[in-house]
């Protein structure tokens, strides 16, 4: 039996029932939240392993809810959406998203694809070396820490584990699926795509742009690189 806890945000009752039987048979701990102020009162309030978060929600909508989680949470997320565009999915995976499912969807599909996200570990991805070094930067894999010119950057716990990836083999282009088998898990099956927007991020959050050095290239094609030298 597990001993996860997993909350369900939405404002449909049947949805809940539904997402909650398949759950508990399998052994989670479940709670229930129907908008997104109860939804960010009860991962604030109870150690949760991940939230299962609708993007149609009452009174404030599942991504401004994912936004606001992550100001406090690394908690797993996998959102769910009857809306079908892509930008939809883009901007939900942007604010940190682990996984995304539209509806209709299968609760089988659903409780697999929570499975592959629990399996992943947020910090699996340590160097041999628990401190790398380079040129303005230091990656901590003890610490979790990442310090830019002498500055802790501001990392979610998946873009670290992203960088640290990278950081592992200098130079060495990564494909969009080794990035996923390294930092998500051998059993993610979502889009692939989900590497860009989490790269995109990480960039953002180290000011790597056009006014300072390159930290993570592009190949394009085939994948991404980390740039600087140990």
């Amino acid at each position: 039996m597990s001993d996860r806890t997993i909350l369900v945000v939405d404002d449909e009752r049947k949805i809940r029932q539904l997402v909650r039987a398949y759950l508990e048979k399998d052994g989670y701990s479940v709670l229930e939240a129907s908008t997104g102020p109860e939804a960010l009162d009860k991962v604030r309030t109870h150690q949760l392993d991940l939230v299962v978060l609708d993007v149609m929600l009452p009174e404030l909508d599942g991504i401004e809810v994912l936004r606001e989680i992550r100001t406090f949470s690394d908690v797993y997320v996998v959102m769910l959406t009857a809306k079908t565009e892509e930008i939809d999915k883009l901007i939900g995976l942007s604010v940190g998203a682990d996984d995304y499912l539209a509806k209709p969807f299968s609760p089988r599909e659903l409780l697999a694809r929570i499975k592959a996200v629990l399996r992943r570990d947020r910090g699996s991805s340590k160097s041999d070396s628990a401190v790398m070094a380079f040129d303005g930067l230091t990656i901590d894999a003890d610490r979790r820490e990442v310090t830019k010119d002498g500055e802790v950057a501001d990392l979610t716990a998946l873009e670290f584990d992203l960088l640290a990836a990278l950081a592992t083999e200098p130079g060495r282009v990564f494909s969009r699926r080794q990035l996923l088998e390294r930092v998500w898990g051998w059993d993610f099956f979502g889009d692939e795509r989900v590497v860009d927007v989490h790269i995109r991020n990480l960039r953002k959050a180290l000011a790597d742009d056009a006014t300072n050095p390159a930290i993570v290239g592009t190949v394009r094609g085939v994948g991404y690189k980390f740039l600087l030298e140990p």
